[in-house]
């Protein structure tokens, strides 16, 4: 086949999507909305900014970067009001580029600002638009603008590809043709179990000698995000220590923040959390074994790549109470779900997670075989790759 995708290309979620296909042996051209470097063996690079895109700096990572943009919530804003502003001269060049290439299809990854422009873009071929998380629930009802393109975007699409049933339903209600196909499975296509995978008997042993010498390690794997309550999971943090000395919490891509270290500083718990940078997926697999308890305060969300690697890493999931995380967790059965704006039920939550090791134990067990069916690598491309074989 001969794929282009527009997508952030710095995205870890795209990326292992799209190298499947590469490694497949598909034509693969890529277009990105920001400067990267992907080391995957593609026919073709563009890039293409859109949304004010081209600030950042080309060797900047991908997430939050508040200290060169400002704090979370204003950056996003911002882009909501002006972003869409940037989108009709973007579509023109787009559409350009595909006339002169003729793919056999075209997949934007992400509603804003990938399945917007390429809606412009009207591509000859069959389009396919996946929707990440936050799409309908945050941005498109953030202006009146990002409604009216998150519509166009859905009505051009021949295809949608959500990581929930939550979107996949509310996408008909934003413009989605019934009837049109629809593929649900998790937006990076899945978990490689040989590198996502929980500590082994010996190391489980370990891991219970270390908590008995006094540690029992919580990982807040989110980072700064207009939509993860952080002010809930810092606040909770003195809660937890009050009850549970022996708690300590690793933060990743936090290392350096101001908004994390004016909470380390206002609540004085500096001695108990660990801010990290950005980690690796390999090193990632590695925190999420070391770690009793994931933590995820978010009010907005599909299904984040990180629960599903926190629960084949046999980490017990606390998460924000919203519609698309009960698709995966049961409360009470392999996870807790509470208020993601209530400090003290985050507290709460997360101490019985670590005073209830054969709750943790019956939860690992049933979510091994959850990921193993619903989140593996291989069997979710498959079906993503005959899902295009027939859409073209």
């Amino acid at each position: 086949m001969r794929l282009w995708f527009v997508v952030d290309g710095r995205s870890p979620i795209a990326l292992n999507w799209i190298a499947y296909f590469v490694e497949r042996g598909d034509e693969v051209h890529l277009v990105s909305t920001f400067a990267c470097n992907p080391q995957l063996s593609l026919a073709s690079l563009h890039v293409l900014s859109v949304a004010f895109s081209g600030m950042r700096k080309p060797g900047e990572a991908h997430g939050p970067p508040s200290r060169h943009w400002g704090k979370v919530g204003l950056r996003t804003k911002l882009r909501q009001w002006l972003g869409p502003l940037t989108l009709p001269g973007a579509g023109r060049r787009l559409g350009k580029i595909i006339a002169s290439m003729r793919p056999d299809l075209v997949h934007a990854m992400r509603i804003p600002y990938e399945g917007m422009v390429a809606a412009l873009a009207q591509p000859a071929m069959p389009l396919l638009v996946s929707v990440w998380g936050n799409d309908f629930t945050l941005h498109a009802r953030a202006t009146p603008l990002m409604a009216s393109y998150t519509r166009r975007a859905l009505n051009a699409a021949d295809a949608l590809h959500a990581d929930c049933r939550r979107d996949a339903r509310l996408a008909l209600a934003w413009g989605f043709p019934d009837g049109r196909p629809v593929l649900v499975v998790p937006g990076n296509g899945g978990l490689q179990l040989d590198r996502f995978y929980p500590p082994s008997a010996e190391a489980n042993a370990g891991q219970q000698a270390v908590e008995e010498e006094g540690i029992l390690r919580v990982i807040n794997p989110r980072g700064l995000r207009a939509y993860v309550r952080n002010d809930t999971f810092f606040r909770s943090v003195p809660l937890v220590i009050q009850s549970e000395p022996r708690a300590r919490f690793l933060c990743t891509t936090m290392a350096g923040e101001p908004e994390a270290l004016r909470w380390l500083d206002e609540l004085r718990i500096d001695h108990v959390v660990e801010l990290l940078p950005m980690q690796t997926r390999s090193q990632m697999a590695e925190l999420f074994r070391r770690a009793l308890v994931a933590v995820s305060p978010s009010t907005h969300d599909g299904t984040p790549n990180t629960l599903l690697e926190a629960m084949a890493c046999g980490c017990f999931p606390v998460a924000g109470d919203i519609e698309s995380l009960r698709e995966w967790i049961t409360p009470g059965v392999n996870g807790l779900l509470v208020d993601p704006a209530d400090p003290q039920a985050l507290a709460e939550a997360i101490l019985t997670a670590l005073r209830q090791p054969e709750l943790r134990q019956a939860a690992r067990q049933y979510n091994l075989g959850l990921v193993a069916e619903k989140a593996e690598y291989g069997r979710v491309m498959a079906q993503a790759a005959s899902f295009y074989q027939g859409l073209i």
